[in-house]
């Protein structure tokens, strides 16, 4: 099943994000993991690429599980910074080969080492370029891709970030998923942005829980996400308590999903981090709302 047919539903629907392992020694151990959240029937789950495509030959192999396993469509990711054209061209023929319907287009981030070299010497230097070659295929894929509400880092600034994000859905992306989102405030005045922009395609925000005081530097140093006061009093105070602090993140990405479904955003992604307790739990927080068409 496409990805945009699902956000064109009425009903509101959660989908997580997996990733997979670093090595083929952790491979049946993400496997499972993958499957435990594949369990809880999610609208569908994505699979990133890792830095550099470093881990992208696992990529496709967790995708194709969930699907045949458990009947979870699933998004691929595929990033080009570090690819050739052939490079690229092969992974579409084997995305397309094994029956994998969704891609999610990004350029991917940039490694020191990738940082040092000439720019000008990379096939791919931007995602709308991947975006181009994936459409021009032939392939019927359904395309994704990222965007920032709190302004990509690299650009100089909204207006030109917006700009660059239309230059993405022109060229194909039926569908953004934000980076990951702590004040729903920055969300809703981001879309009224893009939308007096001209980009009118779904975009779904992203949202991270936070189950442990350690994870919010690296969401800050990854994102450069906004942390609003009421979410840094919750890490000071329960931080400390490994269970307390997994406990109120849960909630406190619960109240966050809540808030976006209640002002009339059908469609939630959440950066599950492997971690199938913290998504059965928000699943079970919102088994009342989710799939219903209110």
């Amino acid at each position: 099943m496409k990805i945009i047919d699902i956000l064109n539903r009425k009903n509101m629907s959660l989908s997580f994000e997996v990733f997979p392992p670093k090595k083929e020694s952790g491979f049946e151990t993400v496997k499972e993991t993958t499957e435990k959240i594949a369990a809880s029937k999610p609208a569908y789950m994505s699979v990133t690429y890792g830095a550099g495509g470093g881990t992208s030959r696992f990529t496709l192999d967790i995708a194709k599980n969930i699907e045949e396993s458990y009947g979870v469509p699933t998004l691929a990711h595929l990033t080009c910074v570090s690819s050739s054209r052939d490079t690229v061209r092969e992974k579409i023929e084997e995305i397309h080969s094994l029956g994998i319907e969704n891609i999610m287009a990004l350029r991917g981030d940039l490694t020191p080492e990738l940082e040092k070299t000439d720019r000008n010497t990379w096939d791919y230097r931007y995602a709308v370029e991947l975006i181009r070659d994936i459409k021009e295929s032939g392939y019927d894929f359904c395309i994704g891709a990222a965007c920032y509400p709190e302004v990509h880092p690299e650009s100089a600034n909204q207006r030109e970030d917006i700009k660059h994000l239309k230059e993405k859905v022109d060229a194909g992306a039926e569908f953004l998923v934000t980076q990951m989102v702590f004040d729903n405030n920055l969300f809703f005045n981001f879309l009224y942005k893009i939308r007096e922009a001209g980009i009118n395609v779904p975009v779904i925000p992203g949202i991270m829980p936070i189950t442990n005081a350690n994870q919010v530097e690296r969401a800050i140093k990854l994102s450069g996400s906004f942390m609003p006061q009421r979410f840094k009093a919750i890490v000071d105070y329960f931080g400390a308590d490994p269970d307390a602090m997994k406990q109120a993140g849960i909630a406190y990405a619960t109240d966050q999903i809540i808030d976006l479904y209640a002002n009339g955003v059908t469609n939630v992604h959440v950066y599950s981090m492997n971690k199938p307790d913290v998504a059965e739990k928000i699943m079970g927080n919102l088994s009342d709302i989710l799939w219903k068409d209110f």
